[in-house]
């Protein structure tokens, strides 16, 4: 039976098929969830048309910010929880967001703790532990920012973030190539954004370094064993290509 609350469950999907449902059985009791896809080439359709509380959307991607904001204009509810589609809210957390909206206004903001899993483990440490995330919020107060990439819920001079008890459990990898797809992918739509600031060759290969000791030392990476040491060398390869990307369009 749908919970009885206004809340509605705001996921982008873009060939999602492989944790999509996961996803969507952790939010089986909310009325209103809403899949916006930005041409998925898999099964991610056909999956999502298996659940009667989905409403299913197709259009363009727009940036991640961007996207976002739309899909959340398309919701029944003002009330939004936001997830991506390799996302998926524990029990304890969904009872958490149906209490706290009763009491809540609108300037109100909830904040999720992710706890994000590499190839089977959760990692602790490398920027991926201590994941606290404001993912629930009211569209007539709050809404995603312009960002292409690594976007945010935009705060204003009066909203009130509060942590809720439970947890999102992320499936962030499953097999290493996802790592060099995101990297390529990322690293395009930030050099295309229009917003990086164009670096000499050798600044941005310290940039790049520089990316790499803060993952794998700063982060506590090596903590991690093999794990970390992939994500520094991800996080390394993202900045040196978005830079090199944007490089190359001045200079050639």
């Amino acid at each position: 039976m749908p919970i009885p609350a206004s809340v509605s469950v705001v996921i982008i999907t873009r060939n999602a098929a492989a944790t999509l449902r996961q996803t969507l059985d952790s939010v089986l009791g909310f009325d209103d969830v809403v899949i916006y896809d930005n041409g998925s080439s898999d099964d991610t359709l056909r999956i999502a048309a298996d659940y009667s509380n989905v409403s299913l959307y197709e259009g363009d991607f727009l940036g991640f910010g961007p996207t976002k904001r739309h899909a959340v204009s398309l919701a029944k509810h003002d009330w939004i929880v936001s997830l991506d589609a390799d996302e998926a809210l524990s029990p304890a957390l969904v009872d958490a967001i149906l209490a706290w909206v009763d009491n809540a206004s609108p300037n109100d903001l909830g904040q999720m703790l992710r706890e994000n899993w590499m190839m089977g483990r959760p990692v602790r440490h490398s920027g991926w532990g201590n994941d606290w995330l404001i993912r629930l919020f009211n569209r007539q107060c709050h809404n995603f920012n312009d960002a292409m990439v690594h976007e945010s819920i935009a705060l204003g001079q009066h909203s009130r973030v509060q942590r809720l008890t439970g947890t999102i459990a992320h499936t962030a990898v499953t097999d290493l190539s996802q790592f060099l797809e995101k990297i390529n992918r990322y690293s395009s739509i930030r050099a295309d954004s229009g917003k990086l600031k164009s670096y000499p060759v050798p600044v941005i290969f310290i940039k790049a370094l520089f990316a790499f000791i803060r993952t794998y030392l700063l982060q506590r990476g090596c903590l991690d064993g093999w794990r970390g040491l992939v994500i520094a060398v991800s996080n390394a390869n993202g900045v040196f290509w978005k830079y090199m990307k944007n490089y190359l369009k001045t200079n050639r």
